[in-house]
């Protein structure tokens, strides 16, 4: 099985990766020994994407996996986006995110609260092969909190397709619909197409 550093601190986005990506063997980039810090200056969820993976990759040696994903909703014009992680100013803060995505909210009437995640997945090759692939799951932000469950903004996105919010879903529930798990298995069909096509 070919090992794949994750260049992510976030805990419940390494969880994810590893339960969608699983034909790899996926490694913390701390714990296979990336101690750099990692600037996302980029405008875009894939020039996030890109500029992490290969950072982890150069530093390293190794085949190295990123995911740069965020919150777009319509009526704050597709805010917070790339800043989704540092909305409220610290980044990683759930609580203080969630807390001013309400408060920004809290005019805007039931239909016009359409928003969707966004993922963008760039796995990069020692050899300078590189893929990059996206997903997106459209839904509705809810006026409050429903479930505990995922992290970040879960509990107050509800999810078209499966009727109920990220926070009450499970696991599985939420990897088949997710902007993460579409993304993924979209740049799963990417290697295998390639590896085909090198064999062919």
């Amino acid at each position: 099985m070919k090992t794949i550093a994750a260049a992510s601190g976030n805990k419940g986005k390494l969880r994810e990766i590893a339960e969608i990506f699983n034909g790899y063997e996926i490694v913390p980039m701390q714990a296979a020994g990336f101690t750099g810090e990692i600037e996302e200056t980029g405008c875009t969820f894939a020039e996030n994407a890109l500029l992490k993976a290969r950072t982890v990759c150069r530093a390293l040696g190794m085949p190295a996996l990123a995911d740069d994903s965020g919150l777009c909703v319509e009526a704050l014009g597709g805010a917070p986006g790339v800043y989704s992680a540092r909305f409220a100013g610290t980044h990683g803060d759930d609580a203080a995110n969630n807390a001013l995505l309400l408060q920004k909210l809290s005019n805007v009437p039931a239909e016009k609260r359409g928003a969707y995640f966004e993922s963008c997945v760039a796995l990069i090759f020692p050899d300078g092969r590189e893929f990059v692939a996206s997903g997106r799951t459209y839904g509705k932000i809810l006026p409050k909190a429903q479930g505990s469950g995922g992290f970040g903004y879960d509990p107050l996105f509800f999810s078209e397709e499966l009727g109920k919010s990220f926070g009450v879903a499970s696991a599985e529930e939420k990897n088949a619909v997710s902007h993460r798990g579409k993304a993924l298995r979209a740049l799963e069909r990417q290697l295998r197409e390639n590896a085909e096509g090198n064999r062919s």
